[in-house]
């Protein structure tokens, strides 16, 4: 008999997910004392004002233990998106709910179809129920690729992940094609749309997913956040759309309060804070263009992004280029883990950290050659 204490055997395939280095490290570590971080789609704006001010006032509560339910914050999107309270769920984070999902759906050797290049946490709370991940290739563009993944469908089939727009490409998937596919997706198998980065859509092709719940599916879940729009992701608040009878089961798994005081008196906060969104959605907007005017220039191939972010193509030099601009205080993310070794995901900042992000690949890049 073995002596060793054995984590179970779902991890085994895990690999870590690795966020973007935080300032402070890259401070510490390299000794530097201007650094900006361009690698974890957080919003340059900062934060929603009225945001702030609810967390002010809520400070005062902190001694008690929140709603474990986020009545408030839970009738507050109800009211917001037309739904009923019950179909709303809310968690630490979209990644709570995605792990949520999983305990509530996923039984050993149950299957889950996904993107090659998509969300890593759907492979890491998959595998951690002892379920298989069924993988398929980007589409030209840098796009899901909707008919493989639904040929890749079997009678084993649980679960299929949507990201839209797709983190790390930024693309979007049309509404004739999210129809199409939703069509040939059996009623038994849960559809979760991930819509992390939706407000900053203006692609008048994008889905309208809640007309799927108003025709009463029962299959589909919609997830979206607050960390990047609003400019809450320190605070983690993520939350989900779905029929009654697909909602009720994440309740029975959830952590008790999952969702914290400063959190949910934010999170109503900001659902009416429509001046901060429109700022950074414009903003979004510029800077978005500023990069690809840029990337443009330098030659570098780009995902048309639909975000707060840009997955650019350095090439195999790739990994080389965001040490370097580590080195020079400004963090990207690599896209190696998405399986894009050869690709940047940048973040879009304010337009003075774009321009020194430019400015720096502008040298490195002229430097190197050809990358």
């Amino acid at each position: 008999m073995s002596q060793d204490v054995r984590p179970q055997p779902g991890l085994d395939p895990i690999i870590t997910y690795v966020p973007g280095k935080p300032i402070e490290d890259v401070k510490r570590e390299l000794g530097l004392d201007d650094v900006i971080k361009l690698a974890s789609n957080e919003n340059p704006l900062g934060v929603s004002p009225k945001a702030l001010a609810a967390m002010r006032e809520a400070l005062a509560n902190v001694n008690l233990y929140p709603d474990g339910a986020s009545y408030k914050l839970r009738q507050a999107l109800a009211d917001r998106f037309g739904l009923e309270m019950d179909q709303v769920a809310v968690g630490n984070g979209a990644d709570d709910l995605i792990l949520e999902l999983a305990m509530a759906y996923i039984n050993e050797g149950d299957q889950v179809v996904t993107s090659y290049s998509s969300f890593p946490m759907y492979d890491i709370y998959t595998h951690a129920m002892r379920g298989v991940m069924i993988k398929t290739p980007l589409a030209p563009g840098y796009r899901i690729d909707l008919p493989a993944m639904a040929a890749a469908i079997t009678d084993r089939t649980k679960m299929i992940y949507v990201c839209n727009p797709n983190n790390p490409t930024g693309t979007v998937v049309s509404k004739d094609a999210l129809d199409a596919f939703i069509e040939r997706v059996p009623a038994n198998i849960l559809i979760v749309i991930d819509e992390a980065y939706y407000e900053m859509v203006e692609d008048e092709v994008f889905p309208d997913s809640f007309a799927y719940l108003r025709e009463g599916r029962r299959n589909i879940v919609i997830l979206r956040t607050f960390s990047k729009a609003y400019g809450l992701a320190g605070l983690r608040i993520g939350y989900g759309f779905g029929h009654l009878d697909v909602i009720a089961p994440l309740r029975k798994v959830k952590p008790a309060f999952n969702v914290n005081v400063l959190a949910q008196a934010a999170g109503i906060a900001a659902l009416d804070d429509d001046e901060f969104l429109a700022r950074a959605v414009e903003m979004n907007r510029a800077g978005r263009h500023q990069l690809y005017e840029a990337f443009d220039r330098l030659d570098l191939d780009h995902a048309e992004s639909h975000t707060n972010f840009l997955l650019v193509r350095i090439g195999p030099s790739a990994e080389r280029i965001q040490q370097a601009l580590l080195h020079r205080g400004i963090i990207v993310r690599p896209c190696g883990a998405y399986n894009l070794p050869e690709f940047l995901r940048i973040s879009i900042g304010t337009p003075e950290q774009n321009e020194r992000l430019i400015a720096a690949l502008e040298d490195l890049l002229g430097n190197a050659g050809s990358a």
